[in-house]
């Protein structure tokens, strides 16, 4: 049976946001919130119940769960409801090797083009990285992680490209977010990112476009073990 879901994270990530529409707002609310595990899968999600935990109309509200269903993190069921769906383990793979395509032709580009600021932009991001490590708080580090690819991305004019990658990434993302600690050490991520900051600052373009495929690839060594311990929380 469902489970009610209780929005007290994505009430206060939505409390913290001052950009973009209301319904932006919902839907980033509401998809870190599921990313993140604090809505799983299974949970149902009422409409006039959200809207009224953050104040808002229902519209908005709706109109996030149409673009969450689209992005594959709930489904929609006409008369019953909506509800968090299960982490599909062939649509992970799907993604990640959709994702590595697409960022491995932009590292490419960046080694060649050797962007001014990238560089030293991704070294001030590494630093924070570490502090996030240091003080135990995965949630900050991937969003920093987050900024690490994207910035690699705006540096080359690929901005459509990233967008294209974030949004085939839901489900990745909550794998992602399991893998951190349990499966993949933190630490084992950041020294990937300094190796693929290394190459691009040397020039070396094979260097860095193995060390971003070693890199997005690590997820798929970790995903047997996450569904394993995990397996609640997965579907075929």
């Amino acid at each position: 049976m469902s489970k009610k879901a209780n929005f007290t994270k994505t009430i206060e990530t939505f409390e913290q946001m001052n950009e973009g529409t209301v319904a932006t707002r919902v839907f980033k609310a509401l998809k870190r919130s599921i990313v993140q595990l604090d809505l799983e899968p299974g949970n149902a999600l009422s409409e006039a119940d959200l809207a009224k935990s953050l104040g808002v109309s229902r519209q908005p509200v709706r109109e996030a769960f149409i673009k969450l269903a689209d992005v594959g993190l709930v489904e929609i069921k006409p008369q019953r409801g909506t509800f968090v769906l299960l982490i599909s383990y062939r649509e992970v793979t799907n993604a990640q090797f959709l994702r590595e395509a697409i960022e491995v032709a932009m590292i490419r580009k960046a080694t060649e083009m050797q962007p001014k600021g990238l560089v030293e932009e991704l070294y001030r991001l590494l630093d924070l990285q570490e502090l996030a490590h240091k003080h135990h708080n995965n949630a900050e580090f991937l969003k920093l992680d987050e900024a690490y690819h994207s910035t690699i991305a705006e540096s080359v004019d690929c901005e459509m490209g990233w967008r294209l990658v974030v949004d085939m990434k839901a489900q990745l993302d909550r794998v992602r977010y399991l893998s951190l600690d349990s499966a993949t050490p933190v630490t084992t991520l950041i020294a990937q990112h300094r190796e693929i900051a290394q190459a691009i600052a040397s020039g070396s373009t094979s260097a860095a476009q193995e060390h971003m495929e070693q890199h997005l690839r690590q997820i798929l060594t970790s995903l047997p073990n996450i569904r394993e311990q995990n397996s609640k929380l997965f579907t075929a």
